[in-house]
């Protein structure tokens, strides 16, 4: 199960949690009649609150601490045909020191890479605690048997991923067949051992409603998830405000009846450290400051990473150096 919160002095423990909601995964149709009838999401209202969190204005010093904050939480991501051992390398050095004329730059939370990359990254970060992420279960569409979908887990896991980031059968899910999708969760979560934590990747973008959204959010927490996660990045629509908004209610509330705590993972389509802080804030006014940690947030990105040294350094000598003095990954 997810790591147990580690706040709130009447917290259950995760074992305690699972129990209560034992009743709930007993079958399909206990599944279904609980994530049918979670409260369902005013659209409006959803949209409207987020885009209010993001006209919050950050001042200069809170800017700093912000900017610092995202670097640290960015998964650094290259998840490409063509990706080679030398730019997984590029990749992990620059995860290690994003700034290599800055060490007070902060390291970023990962890397994450496919399978047969990981031993290579792995090597890259070796000694910095960088953790080393990896995409698997037939990522991004998922369309491969439960066998083949294990099989590529325990590649990663055995090659060292201290993550697995595992994409939901999103063709079963809107078939209703919620049970499928909690079980193949649970046979993932087997494979991860005691070694890897879990990101569950939902597609937002192919789920069409933000009820799904709410249900899918629920379902990979019961089915013990340590992180929830928006979007492979390979669709039209990935993380957005609203959508990430809603999943940080989701773990909110999942915390606050269970005393298990979830992360969240926006991936896809966040590109600028405007748009990173606005997330920060969506996650302190959403979730609150236990969420403010890279152990429970990540944004899942690969030009981010850039445009947030170019605003660290803008801050620390008032001059905007441009893309140039930055790495092109």
């Amino acid at each position: 199960m997810p790591t147990t919160a580690p706040n709130g002095p009447s917290a259950p423990t995760a074992s305690a949690a699972a129990h209560a909601l034992s009743d709930v995964t007993a079958s399909d149709a206990a599944l279904r009649r609980f994530l049918h009838g979670l409260p369902g999401v005013d659209a409006v209202g959803l949209e409207a609150r987020a885009a209010s969190l993001g006209t919050r204005s950050i001042k200069t010093t809170a800017k700093a601490y912000a900017i610092d904050l995202a670097i640290s939480m960015v998964d650094l991501t290259t998840l490409e045909g063509a990706d080679t051992p030398g730019k997984v390398r590029a990749l992990g050095a620059k995860a290690v020191h994003p700034d290599p004329t800055d060490r007070t730059a902060p390291t970023t939370a990962a890397v994450c890479v496919y399978p047969d990359m990981v031993a290579v990254a792995k090597e890259a970060v070796a000694g910095s605690g960088v953790k080393v992420a990896s995409v698997a279960t037939a990522f991004p569409a998922g369309r491969a048997a439960l066998d083949v979908k294990l099989a590529d887990v325990r590649e990663a896991v055995a090659a060292g991923a201290d993550e697995i980031d595992m994409v939901i059968d999103r063709g079963a899910f809107l078939a209703g067949h919620f049970m499928k999708v909690y079980d193949e969760i649970v046979a993932v979560r087997e494979a991860c051992g005691t070694s890897a934590r879990l990101k569950v990747i939902f597609e937002t973008g192919e789920l069409s409603t933000y009820d799904n959204i709410r249900r899918a959010s629920w379902l990979g927490m019961l089915a013990g998830a340590d992180f929830i996660k928006t979007s492979t990045g390979k669709v039209a629509v990935n993380a957005t405000p609203a959508n990430t908004l809603l999943m940080l209610q989701a773990v909110r509330d999942f915390r606050a009846q269970t005393g298990i705590q979830v992360g969240v993972k926006p991936a896809g389509g966040i590109r600028t450290s405007k748009d990173a802080i606005k997330f920060l804030v969506l996650v302190n006014e959403t979730a609150g400051e236990d969420w403010l940690d890279n152990h429970w947030f990540r944004f899942g990105a690969s030009s981010l990473l850039n445009d947030l040294l170019m605003q660290r350094q803008k801050l620390a000598t008032g001059r905007y150096s441009g893309p140039d003095y930055v790495t092109v990954d």
